[in-house]
């Protein structure tokens, strides 16, 4: 045995260290395993509101092309309805064009029997007036976008005239075509506004003497 009291004391000092360090040990893990488990706390709840301002900006994303493509929608419906307006209205003045265009061609055919029964008279200073007046009605007309429908030489065609007449023929080629115009036929653009009076060709074999 030992009796060195210096000896005693140090052991004694080793002894009496080893519980100060370990309480200052645990002391010092406390607090940072505190701080570690806050953060494990922290982090779900930061990614959960993460996660939900992410939704949040893909809803609010969806929604705004939703608008957006209704915005589209209801501005191309309104330019479709501006469009049919327009057609609308342009087809409105045609067919008042049309209208006063045939009133203006009837007076037109009243003109011409006119000179054509006036006869030698037709070349008269009178006559001369009666064509000048023709001549300007049929200015205006075709000042409107009327057009006179070519018919003579043609085949005969419903939608732009109507047979007045008929005239044999023996050549089979001749056969339903117009061959002479009884009355002249107006369209306005693609429109028929006064179908012609037409006479139209008929084939007849020649008798077998």
């Amino acid at each position: 045995m030992d009796d060195n009291p210096r000896t005693q004391a140090s052991t004694q000092e080793q002894n009496g260290a080893e519980p100060v360090a370990a309480q200052q040990a645990q002391s010092s893990d406390g607090p940072a395993s505190e701080q570690t488990e806050a953060r494990q706390e922290v982090l779900p709840a930061a990614e959960a509101e993460l996660q939900r301002l992410e939704a949040e900006l893909e809803a609010a994303r969806r929604r705004v092309d939703e608008l957006a493509r209704a915005y589209q929608a209801v501005n191309k419906d309104r330019e479709e309805f501006k469009q049919r307006l327009t057609r609308e209205r342009e087809r409105m003045m045609d067919v008042e064009r049309g209208n006063v265009a045939v009133t203006l061609l009837e007076a037109i055919d009243e003109l011409d029997r006119s000179l054509a029964m006036s006869g030698p008279e037709a070349s008269s200073a009178l006559g001369q007036g009666v064509k000048m007046i023709r001549d300007g009605l049929l200015s205006k007309v075709q000042g409107m976008g009327i057009e006179r429908i070519q018919v003579v030489g043609q085949p005969f065609d419903p939608n732009t005239a109507e047979a007045a007449d008929m005239e044999l023929t023996p050549q089979p080629e001749e056969d339903q075509r117009v061959v002479a115009e009884v009355r002249a036929g107006y369209r306005l653009k693609d429109r028929v506004i006064r179908p012609a009076r037409v006479k139209v060709a008929k084939y007849v074999a020649p008798a077998q003497a």
